[in-house]
């Protein structure tokens, strides 16, 4: 049967990876690319690109056309919804879940357990087309835990503290505590997430 995806050279795969059709794994232009490696029992779906140096832990998952850029380091457990971008130099911890549509620039930080809703954006730069802006780049950076509702916009360096809860359209323009509730634009604290009977009776 015709393999219907390519694989490019210096890529490791781990054991029982599924490919879909017209998936392209470790692009790359160079003569000699990064190495990319993909842990054990990923299921890669229809469309997906993944670029040359990444680094990507057992048990990952696609939607249909995602891209993923270069140099990223993506951890065990981790999802990516359908028509979902990531960047280059992206890190995302063991068990984060990105939906479908949400896009992740470079220099972005995503750690353990994070869940970010669908058509969430992050940006990561302060002052666009500006003089120097790509030596400026800084990305947002969501500890453990945090949750990112849908069509919710963050802008570049913010922190998004452990457990936080961000509400569904919010416009996250400064830090946000652990543990603390935001919505609105600009996004603002309206409570703590131990005052949520849903998210205290699981802890």
């Amino acid at each position: 049967m015709t393999k219907n995806y390519k694989v490019y050279p210096n890529t490791k795969l781990g054991k029982g990876i599924k490919i879909g059709d017209y998936s392209i794994i470790g692009y790359s232009q160079d003569k000699n690319p990064k190495k990319t490696s993909i842990g054990n029992n990923a299921n890669i779906r229809t469309h997906t690109v993944i670029y040359s140096g990444n680094k990507i832990g057992d048990n990952f998952q696609t939607g249909h056309h995602v891209m993923i850029r270069e140099n990223n380091r993506i951890g065990n457990n981790v999802s990516i919804g359908t028509n979902s971008v990531i960047e280059h130099d992206v890190v995302l911890g063991d068990n984060v879940r990105v939906h479908s549509n949400v896009f992740i620039p470079e220099y972005t930080e995503i750690e353990e357990n994070a869940w970010i809703g669908p058509n969430v954006v992050f940006t990561n730069a302060k002052y666009p087309r500006s003089k120097n802006v790509k030596d400026t780049l800084k990305g947002a950076s969501v500890r453990k835990n945090a949750k990112i509702g849908a069509n919710s916009t963050i802008l570049p360096a913010v922190t998004i503290g452990e457990n936080a809860l961000i509400g569904a359209g919010s416009v996250v323009s400064k830090n946000v505590p652990q543990n603390k509730v935001v919505v609105g634009n600009p996004a603002r604290v309206i409570r703590d997430i131990t005052e949520i009977e849903e998210y205290n009776s699981k802890s």
